[in-house]
């Protein structure tokens, strides 16, 4: 009688398991769009070990160790919770054998809980060893229904990578093209001077492919949060970096109201600002500003100056500044967030090429810069 007391709440918390794991894995996998649901097992598994990683991470001294270590988690998480999934259902098919007390041929008689779960992980990973086999209706029945659960687990596993990466590549190519562009790490001044007056017209067919680039990447990492953790090949690149400069590229063309060619710019910079709130809202994060104003005096001055000598100087420069101010308002909290929780530091507006010339240090030798020598020089 006390067996079957226990047994009972065992079942039903057994087939509670085994239901949470097969709709969470859904969610994540098949489910295309995003789960507003605060309380699943893969949020809960990455708030459980993102937290001590990135606590292990902020203690490293060193750059480019703490970026090589950050770079792992992603693919690593992602074993581990397959594994996860994995390891749950072979444990919720086997309290349930055990607490049905199906019966079974086994070298031992009568079957311990270890044989019921060893039965169950043989049939999950449908290895049929056949030194275990389930004798009775129940045993097989269930032993029916969990290998088809394993077989479709395997398939929908083996389906779900490439999905990743190839999100994932695509999302890195246009990182990467960022580069000969605007620096590694991309500033707006680095944006600015390398189009100049002759290539400033071609700012609005490159707004146009990253205001695709950001509903591409909204999508996938809606749909895929744990594509927000895979980091890109080159410590001074970043998927949140990238992302942010584009934001404070259309800012600044947004700043001056009555520049009409500003209007690629602004549905940019909507599609952007749309990403980073869903996206701060998926990891839960609360925006704030940065510590620090990531924009000084001197700096703004200095993209003033770049875009009078493009041909597109602000009409008023005050009005240009307190406009600016007022957009970045509107995003800056939620990258700034994002930052924090993900370890990505935001880029600056300037390059710190412009900063030591503004602080009066001696420049770099001038000299022809193509589109190679200016991503080895800046990499």
């Amino acid at each position: 009688m006390t067996s079957q007391l226990i047994r009972s709440p065992v079942a039903l918390i057994a087939a509670a398991l085994i239901g949470i794991v097969l709709w969470d894995a859904f969610e994540t996998i098949v489910l295309p769009r995003r789960v507003n649901r605060r309380w699943r097992l893969a949020r809960f598994f990455y708030r459980l070990t993102w937290r001590p990683w990135a606590a292990v991470a902020r203690r490293m001294a060193s750059r480019a160790r703490r970026e090589s270590f950050l770079g792992f988690y992603g693919p690593l998480s992602l074993l581990f919770l397959l594994a996860l999934w994995a390891a749950s259902l072979v444990l919720g098919f086997g309290l349930l054998h055990w607490s049905l007390v199906t019966t079974m041929h086994t070298p031992d008689e009568p079957p311990s809980l270890g044989t019921y779960l060893y039965l169950s992980g043989t049939t999950f990973f449908t290895l049929g060893l056949g030194d275990v086999t389930p004798r009775g209706p129940v045993a097989r029945g269930l032993t029916v229904l969990e290998s088809g659960v394993g077989f479709g687990f395997l398939a929908m596993v083996i389906g779900y990578f490439p999905v990743l990466y190839n999100s994932f590549s695509r999302r890195e190519v246009s990182i990467t093209l960022l580069d000969p562009r605007a620096g590694s790490p991309p500033t707006v001044d680095e944006l600015l001077r390398r189009h100049g007056r002759d290539h400033l017209q071609h700012l609005d067919r490159f707004l146009h492919e990253w205001e695709r680039w950001t509903a591409e990447l909204m999508e996938s990492h809606l749909s895929y949060p744990v594509l927000a953790y895979f980091r890109s090949q080159h410590a001074n690149q970043s998927w949140l970096g990238a992302l942010t400069t584009i934001l404070d590229t259309c800012a600044l063309f947004m700043a001056d109201t009555r520049d009409s060619s500003a209007w690629e710019a602004r549905v940019t910079f909507a599609m952007a600002r749309h990403a980073v709130v869903d996206l701060t809202r998926v990891f839960h994060l609360h925006p704030r500003a940065p510590s620090a104003d990531r924009l000084s005096s001197t700096d703004l001055a200095r993209l003033f100056h770049l875009l009078a000598e493009a041909g597109r100087p602000p009409s008023d420069t005050a009005g240009a500044a307190r406009r600016l101010a007022d957009l970045r308002r509107t995003y800056e909290p939620y990258v700034n967030a994002l930052a924090d929780y993900l370890l990505m530091p935001l880029p600056a507006w300037t390059s710190a090429q412009a900063t030591r010339e503004a602080a009066g240090a001696a420049p770099r030798p001038a000299g022809p810069r193509t589109a190679a020598t200016m991503t080895t020089d800046d990499t």
